[in-house]
């Protein structure tokens, strides 16, 4: 069955990714009608398969990507303090290896890097002698005698796309998961979206005045086969892979590393008791979808922190794997490495009709994405407050906190919730930030708060997590709204599908309850 809505939109997009949610926020913020649409999950692409980082590219002022690296840089402070429960300063050791690239270049870009972006709240760089200070002793002995320290960011990525969506439902945006855009057409004086609900098969038709292919890996599919446009830009698929393995130091910093072949390897620490290390550049032909990771990238990786750390990784020692696909621009570039991480639009008008496509792009300057792509459209959007820019000091959803109070929230909730551990308290500031509490309702004891799924997974998380961030499946829970799945045993993940499946879904989610236009 078909089903059609009166309602004519400012704008249908197309991808719940980190670009498209952005984009539904900034739009609705300025007072535009939105309507999004999400074949899966939100972040459930490439989203939520990154190396978890707000930061410049020190890498890309190799290949004179300046423009790109200095929007980076100075969106680093933006989003921390828009985002301080998901996004946090992270110190990167970078030592010094001989043969490699040399000790000036690195000073001159860790120079640049300090000063190109205007840093204003983050520590700047500086030397450090690996045989005296404690970064230098998880490195091989003898092997490493000086290196260099700098600032970027952390950041919890699919979160950030979550909180995007919500931000943008609360300002009126209405925000379809688990429904695919399968045909676009031109009718009269405007876009006619057919999209299915991909549980039911249920279709719907929609209407807007623009449209904004924000599909990632599937831009190029959204523009010729949905849409009926041939594309001019290219997209170039690049698999990125990641491990996991248990800590492998006691400190908090993260290393990035120089590997012979050009590239450089990060080590981080993840979710206190892990180190994520990645990540991967190589072409990727097929369906985005079924990216994996292969044995040849998981010894690649393996390999090349072995050759810093006194310790050397084995394929043996990871405990969880993931990869994603970039949606580059093509830019001819001979390695997947050197391809630009910048993002280019196409703007498209059959029939006079707005389609703007996205290619590339990159998670630290999605922000400033979202706000050039309106300005790509401005003159087809009718009625458009002229509020642009306002992203950028509007806190995200629990964000309206200063950069340092995360500490004191948890202490809150400990006070608040006695009942809760410390490890249990800490998870929720950094997860939800000032709205921990909403989470917890007015529960009085443990038991208060249902069904334990273990790893301090509780019912009432759960329900929250349903009626208000779009979660349907246990893989939504703890991969993308949390990463509870490192400490969850299969049969508790198991479980959690199965109660899942017995909820009934709200049919009215958060976008529903109210517009903070």
């Amino acid at each position: 069955m078909n089903q059609a809505t009166d309602q004519v939109f400012d704008l249908a997009i197309i991808g719940g990714g980190i670009n498209g949610c952005g984009i539904a926020r900034d739009a609705a913020g300025r007072g535009n009608s939105v309507f999004l649409c999400e074949m899966n999950d939100l972040a459930s692409g490439t989203s939520s398969w990154s190396t978890k980082l707000i930061h410049g590219g020190l890498r890309y002022l190799e290949y004179y990507e300046f423009r790109l690296v200095r929007e980076a840089l100075m969106e680093r402070e933006v989003l921390w303090q828009i985002a301080p429960h998901i996004i946090r300063p992270l110190r990167f050791v970078l030592p010094h290896h001989r043969g490699l690239r040399p000790a000036w270049l690195l000073r001159l870009g860790l120079f640049m890097y300090d000063h190109l972006g205007g840093r204003k709240l983050l520590p700047s760089a500086r030397s450090v002698d690996l045989r005296r200070d404690e970064v230098g002793r998880p490195l091989a002995p003898d092997r490493f005698s000086r290196g260099f320290e700098y600032s970027d960011c952390f950041v919890d990525d699919a979160r950030l796309v979550v909180l995007n969506a919500i931000d943008a439902a609360e300002r009126g945006a209405v925000i379809r998961t688990r429904t695919r855009a399968v045909q676009a057409r031109r009718v009269a004086d405007c876009w006619q979206v057919t999209v299915q609900d991909t549980i039911t098969g249920a279709q719907e038709t929609i209407r807007a005045r623009t449209l904004i292919n924000a599909g990632g890996p599937w831009v190029d599919e959204v523009l010729s086969q949905r849409a009926g446009v041939n594309a001019k830009a290219k997209v170039r698929l690049v698999q990125g892979s990641h491990i996991v393995v248990r800590r492998l130091y006691e400190h908090d910093r993260a290393y990035i590393f120089q590997n012979e072949d050009g590239r450089i390897i990060f080590a981080i620490p993840y979710q206190n008791d892990f180190t994520l290390i990645g990540t991967t550049d190589r072409d990727y032909d097929g369906d985005p979808a079924k990216v994996k990771i292969t044995n040849d990238e998981i010894n690649y990786l393996c390999e090349a922190v072995s050759e810093y750390f006194a310790k050397p990784v084995l394929p043996e020692d990871v405990v969880w794997t993931y990869a994603g696909v970039r949606p580059l621009y093509d830019d001819g570039a001979s390695d997947a490495k050197a391809a630009t991480r910048d993002y280019v639009f196409e703007l498209d008008t059959p029939g006079g009709l707005p389609l703007l496509s996205i290619f590339g792009g990159k998670i630290t300057t999605y922000r400033r994405l979202s706000e050039e792509a309106l300005e790509h459209v401005a003159a087809h959007l009718h009625g458009t407050k002229a509020r642009a820019g306002w992203t950028a000091t509007a806190a995200l959803p629990g964000g309206d906190l200063d950069v340092s109070a995360i500490p004191a929230l948890s202490n809150e909730l400990l006070r608040e919730f006695a009942f809760l551990t410390r490890t249990h308290a800490d998870r929720l500031a950094h997860a939800y930030g000032s709205r921990a509490k909403l989470v917890l309702g007015r529960a009085k004891s443990l038991a208060d708060l249902g069904q334990s799924f273990g790893a301090t997974l509780t019912e009432s998380e759960v329900r929250y997590l349903m009626a208000n961030e779009w979660a349907r499946t246990a893989e939504d829970v703890v991969w993308r709204r949390s990463k509870l799945g490192l400490r969850l045993s299969v049969d508790e993940i198991a479980a959690l599908e199965a109660w899942m499946a017995t909820q009934s879904v709200p049919a009215k989610p958060l976008q529903e309850a109210g517009s903070r236009r």
